[in-house]
């Protein structure tokens, strides 16, 4: 092990062993371990973020052939950190007025953050499970971190058991695709299908297989069940982080897999991903039309947002599109990630005890008694929406103007229609909010508050200077 592998994983790394300092603090100081776990966490992330946008883009594999922090990486690792700052943001005054403030919360995300960076970094099918696993173990954790609720506990429940299942299927995939080609290391394995040397039978069904356990992971419809039950029981911040964050590095991976590793043009994966996108696509939204818990209907949103960005991944049939398809994901993961995190800060501020304040007739009157969060859910009702004037709609363009140009035009016809299907259901939020009469009550937190905020202008300003979020994707 050379001083170079260390640095292509140093985010990563560094952030896991911040998480063993946190705990043991929290075991030497346990009078004031609220304030400082939450301080530590902030800090390791910060640094971890400053670190990834500084880290050097690799070209060869550390660890040999384990890990690479090629472009991808680098920029995935510094979304990733971001996520967990703001998550940890949410979670600091949320835990404490929920009287859920165990301390536990902070190392158990720095894990799961760590092992998304594991896995954008992963050159090898055998890091990519490990990576899968680091990160997922954590969530499951925190999906039931609320031990006050026993949908909570439900959550993470079904969560855990549904992610063991797709585990397995992925990791049957791994042991099929080292049994046709005779090795994980991603070049290798592309190396080996080109040549024609590997087993058809046992190649497809494991890139099958693979694909379906990270269906799993990025709620594509058939594989979605578990998200709205997970959605709402589990903590707020626990489910910000997870739309964001499990949809980014379910996504990375099968950029990788299907880009280079396991190619479209060569294992005609392009119908499977252009049903699995309508399906999504269409089932997400409508299935939110009908949903009166917000978490819910957030659930159904995120599923049908997977679906939009699976869409451009038919593309990667056509070797002269693949690049053009990272770049419309990376740059809709941004988009959808800002509105996230701002719209998760405004359900985290309505939530109070016994699940009071997660109806849609709790933000009756908001417009009122918080003009400015109104305001901010009204820029993030539209970015979802893709209204045009809009962040949002330069995601959308990115990922239809993608798939048309790959001769994907029937999808994109299908995800314009599903775009305008949820317009009836985010436009609802803002009617209730500006429209209906009612008093809902706010926390006072501060930090959820700001997220909002600065989400709200991010929005703003980049729907007026798009090329700056385009510039930041750096791909």
């Amino acid at each position: 092990m050379s001083m170079i592998d260390l640095l292509q994983i140093l985010p990563a790394a560094f952030l896991a062993l911040w998480a063993v300092v946190i705990v043991l603090v929290d075991l030497w100081i346990p009078e004031k371990r609220k304030s400082i776990t939450v301080l530590l966490a902030a800090v390791g992330l910060a640094i971890s973020l400053g670190v990834s946008i500084s880290q050097r883009v690799q070209v060869e594999p550390a660890f040999q052939g384990m890990v690479m922090a090629d472009q991808l990486a680098v920029f995935f690792n510094a979304f990733f950190a971001a996520a967990g700052l703001l998550s940890v943001g949410l979670a600091f005054d949320y835990l404490k007025r929920t009287e859920n403030n165990h301390t536990e919360f902070y190392p158990l995300l720095l894990i799961s953050v760590s092992g998304m960076m594991l896995m954008a970094s992963a050159s090898h099918l055998l890091m990519v499970f490990l990576a899968l696993e680091m990160f997922s173990i954590p969530l499951y954790v925190l999906s039931a971190f609320n031990i006050r609720k026993s949908s909570s506990a439900e959550a993470g429940l079904k969560y855990f058991l549904l992610g063991a299942f797709a585990s397995g299927f992925l990791l049957f995939g791994i042991a099929l695709t080292f049994g046709a080609t005779g090795t994980m290391q991603f070049t290798e394995i592309a190396n080996i299908i080109k040549t024609g040397a590997a087993n058809d039978v046992y190649l497809l069904l494991g890139g099958a297989l693979m694909m379906i356990g990270l269906a799993f992971k990025i709620a594509v419809v058939p594989f979605h069940m578990w998200v709205p039950d997970v959605y709402e029981g589990a903590p707020t911040p626990t489910v910000a982080f997870m739309a964001v964050g499990t949809k980014a590095a379910g996504f990375v991976v099968l950029i990788r897999l299907f880009s280079s590793v396991f190619p479209l043009d060569i294992l005609q994966f392009s119908t499977v991903f252009w049903v699995l996108s309508a399906l999504t696509m269409v089932v997400g939204n409508v299935l939110a039309l009908l949903q009166k818990n917000i978490k819910r209907m957030l659930a159904y949103s995120s599923i049908a947002h997977a679906g939009y960005m699976l869409m451009v991944l038919t593309v990667f049939s056509q070797p002269n599109l693949i690049q053009d398809g990272i770049s419309s994901i990376v740059v809709y993961l941004m988009v959808y990630g800002i509105a996230s995190f701002g719209t998760w800060s405004v359900v985290a501020q309505l939530e109070r005890k016994n699940d009071e304040g997660l109806m849609l007739e709790d933000y009756a009157g908001l417009w009122k008694t918080a003009p400015a969060m109104a305001l901010a859910m009204l820029f993030f009702m539209l970015s979802f929406t893709g209204m045009p004037l809009t962040i949002g709609l330069v995601g959308k363009l990115f990922l239809f103007r993608t798939a048309i140009a790959g001769g994907f035009g029937v999808l994109a016809v299908i995800g314009a229609l599903a775009s305008l299907v949820s317009a009836f259901y985010y436009m609802r939020v803002v009617m209730i909010m500006f429209m209906q009469p009612g008093e809902p009550k706010l926390s006072v937190d501060i930090w959820p508050k700001l997220i909002a905020l600065v989400a709200a202008l991010l929005i703003g300003g980049l729907s007026i200077f798009p090329q700056y979020l385009i510039n930041l994707s750096g791909l």
